[in-house]
C-alpha cells in the first residue's frame, strides 16, 4: 500500500511509471487503473486528500489527520508493508522528525513503513531512474518477506 501525500495527475503518472520500472507491476498501468493494483500486491491512497499544487498548501493538522486515518486503513487491510510517498509528509503525518527515505523503525501493527521519496516534479533531488530504484528497494523487502527460506 503506498499512502501519497497531495498527488496530481502528472505526480500519478509518475508513481505508475516509477512503480512498473521497479517491478511492482508487469506494464505501466495508467492512474485510472488504480483498481488492478491489489492484483499485484498494492494499494494507492493520499495521506492527505486535498490536492493542492504544493504539499507546502497543506497543514501540518492535515497531514497529522490523514496519518490518523491511513494508520486505521492500514489496521483494516493489514498490508505487509506501507509505503508514505514524501518523506516529510511521514515526518509529519506520524510524527517522526527523524525520518529519513527508506525502511522505518515505526510500524502499524504488523505492518512495516518505508518512506519513499515524493514524485512531484518539484523534488529535483531525484530521479525517475533514482526514485525507481528506491522502490526497488521496497520491492526486493517486500518479496524477501514472501521467501519462506
Amino acid at each position: 500500500m503506498f499512502g501519497l501525500a497531495n498527488t496530481t495527475n502528472n505526480e500519478a503518472v509518475v508513481v505508475q511509471i516509477t512503480v512498473h520500472a521497479a517491478g511492482f507491476t508487469p506494464r505501466r498501468f495508467r492512474p485510472d487503473e488504480q483498481e488492478e493494483l491489489p492484483a499485484h500486491g498494492l494499494g494507492i491512497t493520499n495521506v492527505v486528500a486535498r490536492a493542492t499544487a504544493r504539499a507546502d498548501e497543506l497543514t501540518a493538522a492535515e497531514y497529522r489527520e490523514g496519518g490518523r486515518l491511513l494508520a486505521e486503513k492500514v489496521a483494516r487491510l493489514r498490508p505487509r508493508w506501507l509505503a508514505v510517498a514524501g518523506v516529510t509528509a511521514y515526518r509529519v503525518a506520524f510524527d517522526d522528525k527523524h525520518a529519513a527515505i527508506g525502511p522505518q523503525e515505526r510500524t502499524l501493527g504488523d505492518t512495516r513503513i518505508w518512506a519513499l521519496p515524493n514524485p512531484s516534479g518539484l523534488n529535483a533531488h531525484w530521479t525517475l531512474q533514482t526514485m525507481a530504484e528506491e522502490y526497488g528497494r521496497l520491492r526486493a523487502a517486500a518479496f524477501a518477506a514472501d521467501d519462506p527460506a
